[in-house]
């Protein structure tokens, strides 16, 4: 169980944080708190390719031409360590961007895991690696491997532009992603959200009611 924030806690700055602080931060608060303390939600299309994947590192972003995934194999060669390569395939959705063979790839490379707005394949072999992929389908069908593409570039994926320097948070509720510009504040606003929530908790435990405590109209409810 964890402590509950202070005040002290949330004026530390990123700054003196090394980047695995920042990550352990970022993923103890969740996508959930993340997505409602200043970060930028994904669309919910992007979920969680095997049950229990999660992760919280630094992004990577990267884009494909539709259909081929060139930048894709490029990307897990210049990534750097503990990234999450976060990958936009314009409107072709319906292709196995990804699989066994690239996570096996990726995980010698040390990388973290993978955002990807389209498909991925071999789902029980990632979910067998651990490796933490979400994805916005489940695609059978192979990628070409020739077409041009970048790497370390500004991406859009699940609405949502993507540069260097932003952080990736993902699990069971989803995937939101924190601008680098705005970590410190987005840290401080989930502690303060996560302290409140606790609060909630025990007033709710008392006999208190979320009406009450979140100052609802009930009257705007008819009641038969």
């Amino acid at each position: 169980m964890h402590g509950h924030p202070t005040e002290e806690d949330h004026q530390v700055s990123t700054t003196s944080m090394s980047s695995g602080d920042v990550a352990a931060a970022l993923a103890r608060l969740g996508s959930a708190t993340i997505g409602e303390s200043g970060g930028l939600a994904a669309d919910r299309r992007l979920r969680p390719a095997w049950s229990g994947a999660a992760v919280a590192a630094p992004a990577y972003p990267v884009s494909c031409t539709p259909g081929d995934n060139l930048a894709v194999h490029v990307a897990v060669t210049t990534a750097p360590r503990g990234s999450v390569l976060v990958v936009d395939v314009g409107q072709v959705a319906d292709r196995g961007y990804w699989g066994e063979v690239l996570t096996t790839a990726a995980e010698a490379a040390r990388l973290a895991g993978l955002v990807l707005d389209g498909g991925v394949r071999d789902v029980a072999a990632l979910e067998a690696h651990g490796f933490p992929v979400f994805s916005a389908t489940i695609a059978l069908t192979g990628a070409t491997k020739d077409k041009p593409g970048t790497v370390g570039s500004p991406v859009r994926v699940g609405g949502v532009r993507v540069a260097l320097g932003d952080w990736v948070v993902a699990d069971v509720d989803g995937v939101a992603f924190v601008p680098g510009d705005v970590v410190d504040d987005v840290l401080a606003a989930g502690a303060d959200r996560e302290s409140k929530e606790a609060g909630f908790f025990e007033a709710l435990k008392s006999g208190s009611t979320t009406v009450g405590l979140l100052g609802l109209d009930a009257s705007l409810v008819r009641q038969d």
